[in-house]
């Protein structure tokens, strides 16, 4: 897995599908090339001082290490974006919810786009 650090790439995954906890939101981004799977973490300055949006990323980092592999796409690129509530969340309570909100993301982007109401 490899890390997002350009601003366009985090612009690019916020307009795809999303699903959010109470810890965070997760913002997912199909691509079309063959790279690996991308993840990116931010944490808004409304979160905290610099050391509690870090305690807040470092989280979030761990949790998608331990998380399977299979939960996420291939050629797919990942956003987490952290909450205040990330810094008290029960750890565990944390990775369920981050491998529940990948298979409401799955679910999104596996249905096709709704049809524009058209007047013929």
């Amino acid at each position: 897995m490899d890390r997002l650090r350009q601003r366009a790439d985090f612009l690019a995954v916020a307009d795809g599908a999303r699903a959010s906890s109470t810890a965070f939101t997760v913002q997912s981004r199909r691509r079309d090339d063959d790279g690996p799977i991308r993840v990116g973490f931010t944490v808004t300055k409304k979160n905290g001082t610099a050391t509690e949006r870090n305690r807040i990323r470092r989280r979030l980092r761990e949790l998608v290490k331990l998380l399977d592999a299979v939960s996420m796409r291939p050629h797919s690129d990942y956003v987490l974006v952290g909450r205040r509530a990330a810094l008290t969340s029960d750890f565990a309570t944390m990775l369920g919810d981050l491998r529940s909100a990948l298979h409401r993301i799955d679910r999104q982007q596996a249905r096709p786009p709704k049809a524009a109401n058209r007047i013929e």
